[in-house]
């Protein structure tokens, strides 16, 4: 008996509605903006064109010429043997955020560099800020504890004007601090983003970056070669995904009336009841779980404000006024 060869679906399932990203990549054009992405593109057994993903020189080709076709960045580049990440998945995030931003907000996205976002943990990639700035216009602090990404994310910044006053990288100089050393007491942002390292050890990174490695090559791996690369503070955290949360959970507390909504992704969903438990324990206003999905993987964003009902109002008619 015959099979049929399951047919690859026109829309990739679950991305936000405004995900620039929606449909199949278009190759003769990402060629076209970017040619050196030409050598890594063949038919995959679908008989459409791809790139392999376990190739991380094919990825980091990939994402160049995404962010040029579609996000108009004419250049983009990062130190070898660091994250590149998968942009449609962090064009959601920011997606999902405007639309927070927008319920309470009368109905209306706010937009401008007036909008000021904090990207904990920038990385070399400076993805958020890059995709941040070109959908809504908001401006951006990046901090990173890593000298190398903080250099950089300056890097990419000076080299594309559209990002330059908008986007200012602060380095971390204490790893154990979220929000102390990069804000002072005085500065208000209207938003915290962040990708927390999802393992809690080198050994799970490691045995991670395996499963997914020979998930992508159809066969067991046993070298670990990270396509989409990583460094150690991107990929772990001494605890985990849910002792870098719980500890950033804390922190923002201290924090409560620079900001109006935190919030952090969660990869884990078994991390989310100890999330609730922090916040309930901060006393958190309000909390805001937003489901996230790509293929098949989901994720959800976390977002809490300590602003009380009155707070957030004069916030959004003192802060937000001019974009309403």
């Amino acid at each position: 008996m015959s099979s049929k060869k399951k047919e690859p679906s026109t829309n990739k399932p679950r991305l936000h509605q405004r995900n620039r990203n929606n449909e199949r990549y278009d190759f003769s054009k990402l060629i076209e903006t970017c040619p050196d992405l030409a050598a890594f593109v063949s038919p995959n057994k679908y008989g459409d064109d791809s790139i392999d993903f376990a190739n991380p020189e094919a990825v980091k080709m990939l994402n160049k010429a995404i962010l040029k076709f579609y996000y108009n960045i004419e250049f983009w580049d990062i130190p070898e043997g660091y994250l590149c990440p998968p942009i449609p998945g962090r064009a959601d995030y920011i997606h999902h955020m405007a639309d927070l931003l927008c319920t309470h907000n009368y109905g209306k996205i706010p937009t401008g560099p007036s909008i000021k976002c904090l990207d904990i943990g920038i990385g070399a990639n400076c993805i958020y800020p890059l995709l941040g700035l070109t959908e809504y216009g908001w401006s951006f602090i990046g901090s990173d504890i890593d000298p190398v990404s903080i250099d950089s994310a300056k890097n990419i910044i000076e080299n594309n004007p559209s990002l330059k006053g908008n986007v200012e990288c602060r380095l971390q100089e204490n790893s154990k601090d979220f929000f102390y050393g990069i804000l002072p007491k005085d500065e208000l942002v209207d938003l915290t983003i962040c990708n927390p390292p999802f393992h809690a050890s080198v050994k799970d990174a490691n045995a991670g970056n395996l499963r997914k490695q020979s998930n992508l090559a159809k066969e067991k791996v046993t070298e670990v070669a990270k396509n989409f690369g990583g460094q150690s503070t991107e990929l772990w955290y001494d605890g985990g995904e849910r002792r870098f949360v719980r500890n950033m959970i804390l922190q923002s507390k201290k924090f409560a009336t620079n900001c109006y909504w935190f919030s952090t992704l969660i990869s884990k969903q078994s991390n989310l009841a100890s999330a609730y438990e922090i916040l309930e324990q901060a006393n958190a206003e309000e909390v805001v779980v937003i489901p996230m999905g790509q293929g098949n993987k989901s994720s959800r964003i976390v977002a809490w404000t300590f602003l009380s009902k009155e707070e957030q109002i004069k916030w959004k008619n003192d802060r937000w006024k001019a974009v309403k």
